[in-house]
């Protein structure tokens, strides 16, 4: 009488996926809880004390120094942001902090579970890919864009699974009202037209726009001094929203500035960068496979990160998706594709900017040792290097994924 069939048996890792994401949430508790700087929330005082002005007309007059006395941080965002977080500053601030980084590990697993359907198909419902969504999860917590969106109380995660679901989504109407909406709270998130645009998805693009221009004729008819003043004076103004030349700020502009001791603004030495740039991305865009939306959307996002003027370390949330869609799609068998998973593990988890920001005597001065200058290039170097695989590897990325049951 034959044995009944048995599913295979995980791997150690999987099995353990359960208690390493458990392990690290209590970690992450306890870092907040105990540590002195633990969770400061800077950035959500500025979405909740900053969005409490916002009928008064002096929501850009508003700062934060309670906790950052070297730059006080100003309201930066557009005015449709402002009615979104509102509602948040009649409650106790401790509950909304808390409140906060619950539902942002919650979206982080969204991302992850997104992300590993995107290239998985339906295998990512099966149990050993439920598990890596967990292990994943636990992995970005540890990455520094998560721990510092944790310390500042940040929105990108939120914006990420925003731009996710529009990707996910078959509906122009959903699709584009998510990426409307996420540029009317953060003008970020707009880069993600350009998906709908690289993949034809033409109505979605249009309804984006038309989204957006909803949420900038909110702020008009509800905030209208605060919303002229935004998109009249304050839109473009790098200078406010932060010291260009801080290794926090990981964009082009920022690694090109501490390379050449000075903000080098968008002269021809930043325009001949992002012109190597784009053609790098899209060389890479157009060796993905026909149906490989996440890979679309990863070159997408990236582009935006390393074009614009300011992109903290908390902006690189898109490190993760990458990771995700290199380990398990296409790619993932390429050559020199290992090193480059490898060099974004180090980079986000060992934390090259936060181990930087200890040589920097000042977030305001840009001249630095070489030394240090060359390595605050850390992520735009990787967002390069990213498009370059890629691109070598062009019959490789079309070529569809294995269909193994595990993940890789």
């Amino acid at each position: 009488m034959s044995a009944p069939n048995r599913a295979p048996r995980l791997p150690v890792l999987l099995r353990a996926a359960p208690a390493v994401l458990a392990t690290t949430v209590i970690l992450r508790v306890l870092w907040t809880v105990l540590a002195p700087n633990g969770s400061n929330w800077v950035d959500l005082h500025v979405y909740v004390d900053g969005s409490a002005s916002a009928f008064d007309g002096t929501l850009y007059d508003f700062t934060y120094s309670a906790q950052t006395p070297d730059f006080p941080l100003p309201f930066t965002y557009p005015p449709f942001a402002a009615l979104v977080f509102y509602p948040l500053h009649f409650l106790p601030f401790p509950l909304v902090g808390a409140l906060w980084m619950v539902a942002t590990g919650v979206a982080l697993y969204a991302v992850v579970r997104i992300a590993l359907r995107m290239v998985g198909g339906d295998r990512a419902d099966t149990p050993a890919w439920r598990r890596a969504a967990l292990l994943w999860t636990a992995v970005g917590l540890w990455t520094e864009s998560l721990r510092t969106t944790l310390d500042y109380g940040q929105v990108n995660v939120f914006l990420v699974l925003m731009a996710m679901l529009a990707a996910r989504s078959a509906r122009w109407w959903v699709s584009g009202a998510l990426v409307g909406l996420a540029a009317g709270v953060k003008l970020t998130p707009a880069i993600t037209g350009l998906y709908f645009l690289a993949r034809r998805r033409w109505a979605a693009a249009v309804f984006s726009a038309v989204t957006f221009a909803a949420t900038v004729g909110a702020g008009f008819l509800l905030m209208g001094s605060a919303a002229t003043e935004y998109f009249g004076t304050l839109l473009g103004d790098a200078d406010r929203i932060g010291p260009v030349g801080s290794v926090w700020n990981q964009s082009l502009r920022g690694a090109l500035s501490r390379l050449v001791g000075y903000d080098v603004g968008q002269g021809p030495l930043w325009l001949g960068a992002v012109a190597v740039l784009l053609v790098a991305a899209v060389a890479a865009w157009r060796a993905l496979g026909p149906d490989d939306r996440l890979g679309t959307l990863v070159v997408v996002s990236f582009v935006g990160l390393a074009v614009s003027p300011i992109s903290w370390s908390h902006h690189w949330v898109w490190v993760i998706p990458l990771l995700i869609w290199l380990v398990h799609g296409p790619l993932r068998r390429a050559r020199g594709v290992r090193w480059l998973v490898g060099y974004w593990l180090v980079v986000t988890l060992v934390g090259v900017p936060w181990l930087l920001s200890f040589r920097q005597p000042s977030i305001w001065e840009i001249d630095r040792p070489l030394v240090l200058a060359v390595a605050g290039t850390a992520y735009a170097v990787g967002t390069l290097a990213t498009f370059v695989v890629v691109a070598a590897h062009g019959r490789t990325v079309r070529t569809p994924a294995s269909r193994s049951s595990a993940p890789a």
